[in-house]
Order: C-alpha cells, then sequence, then structure tokens
C-alpha cells in the first residue's frame, strides 16, 4: 500500500480508504446501501488491513450514528492499527442546535462520536458542510479547542466551496488556528468540478483531497450498461435521487469511452470499477475509498489487492482526454458543491 502525506500535516495515510456508509443500515439512504452489522464489518477491516488500508471514513449522520457504533465495534482492540475520520455538521434532528457547526454543535457532537467509537480521540474530525450561519472564529476556534483538549488530531471540510475553504485558510494563518488538511469532495470521471478551483486551491494550501464517490454513485462499477435496463439488484433504483445528477446520454458516452479504453493493450480484462479510481489515485486526488459495494467477501478483497497494486500511469493518460473530449470536464447543472452528502 502506498502512503501519502494528508495534505500539508505529517500525518501519512493509505492511498485508499474504506467508507463506512453502509455500516448500520438505517433510513432511507443508508438503509438501501447496506446494513452491514458488526461482525461482517469486522471481517471488512480485516481485509482492509490485510492490504494495508487503514482509514476508516464515517459521520454521524450515516444511519443516525449507527455507522459510528459499528465501526468502533469493528475496530475494538486494534485502535492502535487505524486511522479514524468522522463528520459532523449536517442535520441531525430537528432541534434548533441539531445541524450546522456552532460551538455548541461542534463539541457535542465530537463528544457524542467519541462515545459511538468507543475511542477517545479522533484522527480526521471534518466539518460535513459549510455553515454559513455561523463566524468562521467561532468554528475554527471550536476546532482548536478540540484539538487542544485532544479530542481531535487534525481537522478537514467536506462540500465546501473554493471562497469558503480560502476564508477559513485565511482566518486560520490570522490567529493560528488549526489549518484544514483534508476536503472530503466528490469526484470521478462523471463529476470534476473539482479539478476547476478546489484542485489548485488544495494544491497551494495544503489541503489533500479525501475522494468520495470515485465511481460516480456507483453508475461505474460494469453494472449500467448502454441499452440495458438497469440491473434489479441495482441501488440506483433507490439512491439515485440523492446523488449527484448525471445525464443520460453523458454517463454513457463515458461508459463508451471506458469500453474502448478497455480494449487496449494491457488492460483488456479491466471495468470501470477498476479504471475509475485509479483515475482519482494516479492523475488527481489524494485518497479515494472503496466503494461501498461489499457483500460478496471475496469480490472486495479482489478489488482491494487490483487497487494497491496501481494501475500504470499510462493508463490514466489515456482515458484523460477521451473523457475530455466527451464533456468529462464540468457539470453547470450542479456547481452548488454542497448539494450532495458523501
Amino acid at each position: 500500500m502506498e502512503f501519502r502525506r494528508l495534505g500539508a500535516s505529517g500525518l501519512k495515510v493509505p492511498a485508499l480508504s474504506f467508507g463506512a456508509g453502509t455500516f448500520g443500515g438505517k433510513g432511507p439512504l443508508f438503509g438501501a446501501w447496506g446494513d452491514t452489522d458488526a461482525r461482517e464489518a469486522r471481517r471488512l477491516v480485516d481485509i482492509c488491513l490485510e492490504a494495508g488500508v487503514t482509514m476508516f471514513d464515517s459521520a454521524d449522520v450515516y444511519s443516525d450514528g449507527a455507522s459510528e457504533e459499528v465501526l468502533g465495534e469493528a475496530i475494538r482492540g486494534r485502535r492502535d492499527q487505524v486511522i479514524v475520520s468522522t463528520k459532523a455538521s449536517l442535520p441531525i434532528g430537528d432541534g434548533p442546535n441539531d445541524a450546522g457547526s456552532s460551538r455548541s454543535r461542534l463539541i457535542n457532537a465530537c463528544d457524542a462520536a467519541l462515545r459511538r467509537l468507543g475511542t477517545d480521540y479522533i484522527d480526521l474530525f471534518q466539518l460535513h458542510a459549510f455553515d454559513a450561519g455561523t463566524p468562521i472564529e467561532e468554528v475554527l476556534s471550536t476546532l482548536d479547542h478540540l484539538v487542544r483538549a485532544g479530542k481531535v488530531r487534525y481537522v478537514g471540510v467536506s462540500n465546501f466551496a473554493g471562497s469558503q475553504l480560502m476564508k477559513s485558510i485565511s482566518i486560520a494563518k490570522q490567529y493560528g488556528y488549526p489549518r484544514y488538511v483534508a476536503h472530503q469532495v466528490y469526484y470521478s470521471l462523471l463529476g470534476r468540478d473539482y479539478e476547476w478551483e478546489l484542485m489548485p486551491l488544495g494544491h497551494d494550501e495544503g489541503v489533500g483531497a479525501v475522494v468520495w464517490s470515485p465511481l460516480g454513485w456507483g453508475r461505474l462499477t460494469g453494472k449500467v450498461r448502454r441499452g440495458q435496463p438497469l440491473p434489479a439488484q441495482s441501488r440506483l433504483h433507490e439512491t439515485a435521487e440523492f446523488g449527484p445528477p448525471v445525464p443520460e446520454e453523458r454517463l454513457y458516452r463515458v461508459l463508451d469511452v471506458l469500453d474502448e479504453v478497455h480494449e487496449l493493450d494491457g488492460i483488456r480484462d479491466a471495468r470501470p470499477v477498476e479504471v475509475e479510481p485509479q483515475h482519482a489515485l494516479v492523475s488527481r486526488a489524494a485518497v479515494a475509498p472503496p466503494g461501498p459495494d461489499h457483500a460478496r467477501q471475496h469480490h472486495r478483497r479482489t478489488q482491494v489487492q487490483h487497487h494497491v497494486g496501481r494501475a500504470p500511469a499510462g493508463e490514466v493518460q489515456t482515458v484523460d482526454p477521451v473523457v475530455d473530449q466527451v464533456g468529462g470536464d464540468r457539470q453547470e447543472e450542479d456547481a452548488d458543491p454542497g448539494l450532495h452528502e458523501p
């Protein structure tokens, strides 16, 4: 497994991380994603650790906190072997302080996450969305308090716009608050808005990318094909409305390009699920999580081993210009980066 520094921090993280969105299985979105219990989650963690995947990401809104609880059970007894990442800020209830990044919300969210995870510190604590109603100084001073208290080691964000991230970084510099070292962003061959503003900003300011949904919300797994109905077992029947929208013809054109790539020497046996994360890993971003489909343990082990081996950079160089030609750069209809949660 390749390890990379997370942004401008000294923390080294694996090039692949594991998203725990399927743990717990509560609610219309997360229930459709999966209902992994603690026993199965422990087997998944075993597979990841065997391959060197040591970073696990969750959030308080994932199955109403059940994801963090299951993850905590799965890593019990081996906390020192893993990097735990979680998020807060999205609504967890109907109360006036159940959403956002106020001092009250973040302190309560961090303490609750620590209890659910069964740990006394969080390696990476991220704001799940920008809160325009709370002064940035209040947000950063609260995160500074959590770091000084030893509850949080590094801080990051998710789904921020470039101006929101840059203003936060500037204020952190001004007052000596902890700087964001990670930005959890949507990035795939179907959604490349990240390249326009956030990628160069991250490069200049030392904010690493933690990619969510590199398989385009499950559309690049190899199961979706032109001229064929959506497979009956696809989660997209229930989850498509929650994810980033993709015009149907644009999706099929990208899939056609991937089919062409598969015919090239050296990757004739590849599938979209194998080529696509390599685009993020080799060409662009810092960390890419495996997708949520892990019902079959052998299949997941094979996928992890494939990605650990890494595709040659030439494959990515082949995919990039061709996808550019079919409009794989920017989705004007999805210009607000805060609309969709990972």
